[in-house]
């Protein structure tokens, strides 16, 4: 039986993702690197992009779907580096289970202080995002900025806070990489990570798209 909150909202939109789904699934190839699971979320990402790489490119911390899936459940919100992630969230996905998007890189008081500071808009938003609590036990997705990611690494490594999943894909050449190597290192919370230099916005959406997927399924088979 299908999900009722995190499917489509039509029948042919439905047909159209099982379908692309099912031609992803027949053309990938052997993933048994992944657990049940963990594919769901990798199945998604290529659905949203077209492409097979993410099929070993992707990464998660043995714990991570089970604290994205406890996190979602109980309204946790999830910080964002950018407004892309949140624009990208399906709504009614997220107010089903309580869960707010927040982001701060364009908020005034973040672009003086990085002025200031000479740092990036990234980092105060995540400074900003810490000082009104939301980085505790919250879900931290990162797409674009390695500095934001980087930043909570620290602000981690600080024992100053502590998420309850992250979602670290950042793209590009400068950092994304080596902040997403970093990340991996991370043993005391658990994360998700695209290898590499290739990343994004839309990655994101899509992980935690497949993230409040099984957290209905698991709402749905407790009831």
């Amino acid at each position: 039986m299908s999900n009722v909150i995190t499917e489509q909202l039509t029948q042919a939109g439905q047909k159209i993702e099982h379908n692309s789904f099912a031609i992803v699934d027949n053309e990938v190839g052997s993933h048994d690197a992944y657990s049940d699971s963990e594919w769901q979320i990798v199945r998604r990402m290529i659905h949203a992009t077209a492409d097979f790489e993410f099929n070993g490119l992707c990464q998660f911390h043995a714990d991570a779907i089970e604290a994205g899936i406890q996190a979602i459940h109980r309204g946790a919100p999830i910080v964002a580096d950018v407004e892309m992630i949140c624009v990208g969230l399906s709504k009614p996905r997220l107010s089903h289970f309580g869960v707010t998007t927040h982001h701060f890189i364009a908020d005034e008081e973040v672009i003086r202080q990085a002025k200031i500071e000479n740092t990036t808009r990234a980092v105060q938003a995540m400074r900003k995002a810490h000082q009104k609590g939301l980085l505790e036990g919250g879900i931290v997705a990162v797409g674009n900025a390695p500095t934001a990611l980087l930043e909570v690494l620290e602000l981690i490594k600080q024992n100053a806070v502590r998420p309850a999943l992250i979602v670290g894909m950042p793209v590009g050449f400068v950092s994304a990489a080596e902040s997403k190597e970093a990340l991996a290192l991370l043993q005391t919370v658990p994360w998700m990570i695209t290898q590499g230099r290739k990343g994004g916005s839309t990655l994101v959406v899509s992980a935690l798209h497949a993230l409040l997927a099984l957290t209905e399924a698991r709402q749905k088979n407790a009831d």
